[in-house]
């Protein structure tokens, strides 16, 4: 990586690992975990959605300080400690009431991390930004490590270690927070862009619905693939395997990512991850007894999410000046993962003791194949010509 030195190269890695270490902890066994102290499908669901429906807010409100103060890792130091501090809270009590307060405290300063370190990742980077997949990749395999290592774990001992464990994962954000130094301010050559005048533009418009109804058929994945799997007779340790297998193929994607965009545009690779999440939701739907296709449904996780976050942060970096990088980065993780993902857990929560799960995937590809359609607008009004004007 010309350009970034080995120790800021393992720093900016050393935070992803951690950060995305802790999502390897939580999204695939805080469902199990819940429904050990016997919380019910709703109240599951309720609890994803917090988690998710959390970066709607925060997200924009750290941005927009971040960009008025420009003191990103600052920031991010503040928040990492909070959300450890946070967390800590579900020791107290595993009462419903009480866990949504701790979970809408924690989730509130824990996603405030991302969306700047991202900015702070790409200025680092500066002008060989082709090159972030390469330190993203060590993001997922945090979340490969501590997502098979805790399926093993939790087949022999008790999933009540779970909260230690998540403890200890976000120490290690925080650690890595305070050794990771900020980047250097850029210097406008231009008037410096203005934040609303971008996101009214109709191909910022189609961008952001088409990351909200992706991660909105991620829901159920999220929330009850674990449970879903479980109740058909999977092991604890197979189930973190499959996860695990599905990050690894993400991982890549994000090694091979650099090569992918010099052969095509990030709204191309974007329109793929599309068609293939459509259909790995009803290979999951009507396929949950075939340990084959189940394989192939987790490998297409390499486009349905490292595909398709990849190309979305290339084109934020293109839409969004520097002046205005971090609220639009908060702004992605907030329709996306936030909105997106708030929107998935409580249709998937409402629609599985109704329709099942099957049924509950099969809404999951149908709203996916929306997006699918969308993109060939999107596609439509974003030519090459055009979108060289919006840099």
């Amino acid at each position: 990586m010309s350009e970034v030195s080995p120790r800021l190269y393992g720093q900016l890695s050393g935070f992803y690992f951690f950060y995305f270490a802790s999502i390897g902890a939580l999204l695939p066994y805080w469902g199990l975990y819940l429904q050990s102290h016997d919380y019910t499908t709703q109240q599951i669901a309720i609890i994803f959605a917090i988690l998710m429906g959390t970066k709607i807010v925060a997200p924009n409100i750290w941005g927009w300080l971040a960009d008025k103060s420009g003191k990103r890792m600052g920031i991010i130091r503040f928040a990492s400690f909070a959300s450890l501090l946070a967390f800590s809270a579900v020791f107290v009590s595993t009462d419903f009431y009480w866990m949504i307060m701790v979970m809408i405290v924690f989730s509130f300063f824990w996603n405030a991390n991302l969306p700047q370190f991202e900015t702070v990742t790409l200025s680092h980077l500066g002008k060989n930004t082709q090159r972030y997949s390469s330190i993203r990749l060590w993001g997922s395999l945090g979340f490969v490590l501590l997502v098979a290592l805790l399926g093993s774990l939790f087949e022999h001992y008790d999933i009540n270690a779970l909260p230690y464990i998540l403890c200890s994962l976000l120490l290690g954000i925080w650690l890595f927070s305070w050794i990771t130094p900020e980047a250097a301010p850029v210097k406008h050559e231009n008037q410096p862009a203005r934040f609303i005048s971008i996101i009214k533009q109709p191909v910022v418009i189609l961008f952001f619905i088409l990351v909200f109804l992706l991660q909105a058929s991620h829901g159920p994945y999220y929330a009850f693939y674990s449970i879903y799997l479980e109740s058909n007779g999977y092991s604890r340790t197979i189930i973190g395997q499959f996860w695990a297998l599905g990050v690894l193929a993400e991982v890549v994607v994000f090694l091979i990512m650099h090569k992918l965009l010099k052969q095509w545009r990030a709204e191309v690779l974007l329109t793929c991850s599309l068609a293939f999440a459509t259909v790995r939701w009803l290979l999951i739907a009507h396929f949950i007894d075939s340990f084959a296709i189940l394989l192939v449904a987790q490998l297409m996780h390499a486009a349905s999410f490292g595909l398709f976050h990849a190309s979305s942060i290339h084109l934020i970096y293109k839409y969004f000046p520097p002046n205005v990088q971090g609220r639009g980065q908060a702004l992605y993780s907030s329709l996306s993962f936030g909105a997106g993902g708030a929107v998935g857990a409580i249709y998937s929560g409402l629609t599985w003791d109704t329709l099942g799960s099957q049924w509950t995937f099969v809404i999951a590809s149908i709203i996916s194949g929306l997006s699918c359609l969308i993109a060939i607008f999107y596609l439509r009004i974003n030519k090459p010509a055009a979108a060289e004007k919006m840099i």
